[in-house]
């Protein structure tokens, strides 16, 4: 079953609220995605464990109805 960008884009703001969130479709099947996920949050934390906050927003949907993504993560700029 194929996730909506939309959808993936939703659950990580919810748990990730100050994150900015592009998300990418590579393969237009709904089964491969990019997204780069840039947020305060991720200060001071390595590179882990700033995918492991971006997982653990998917609530356990990366495997299962989220097939794959290819997932770049940063700290704003101005933050």
């Amino acid at each position: 079953m194929a996730m909506e960008a939309a959808t993936i884009e939703q659950l990580i703001k919810e748990g990730i609220p100050d994150a900015a969130v592009e998300i990418a479709d590579l393969r237009g099947d709904g089964d491969h995605y990019a997204a780069l996920v840039t947020s305060a949050a991720f200060r001071g934390k390595s590179r882990v464990q700033q995918h492991q906050m971006v997982y653990a927003a998917l609530q356990g949907k990366m495997g299962g109805e989220l097939h794959a993504l290819a997932l770049t993560t940063a700290v704003p700029e101005n933050a």
